[in-house]
């Protein structure tokens, strides 16, 4: 099971809040492996499920909580955040 140091993590999710619009209880992700990223919005509670905990620990391995566009950045390819995001939506 991955390790996330929340604290820095929900600090960095808090500034990026407030520059940009998103609903309670959600968080803005970017997603890609290019330059080009598209922006999604998915409910903080996919933070507890160990399929998305395996795609923030990649992100963390790339960027540490220092993210270039100013959000949490996932460096997967959309295929793959839509197969965890669609798994995790059904379950809940």
């Amino acid at each position: 099971m991955a390790i996330i140091r929340l604290p820095s993590f929900i600090s960095s999710v808090k500034q990026f809040h407030k520059l940009h619009s998103v609903p309670k209880g959600h968080l803005a992700v970017y997603v890609g492996e290019t330059e080009k990223k598209k922006r999604y919005v998915v409910p903080i509670a996919y933070l507890n499920h160990p399929s998305f905990q395996d795609l923030l620990q990649k992100a963390e391995e790339e960027f540490g909580f220092q993210h270039s566009m100013g959000g949490l950045t996932i460096p997967c390819n959309e295929g793959a955040f839509f197969h965890v995001t669609s798994r995790l939506m059904n379950n809940l």
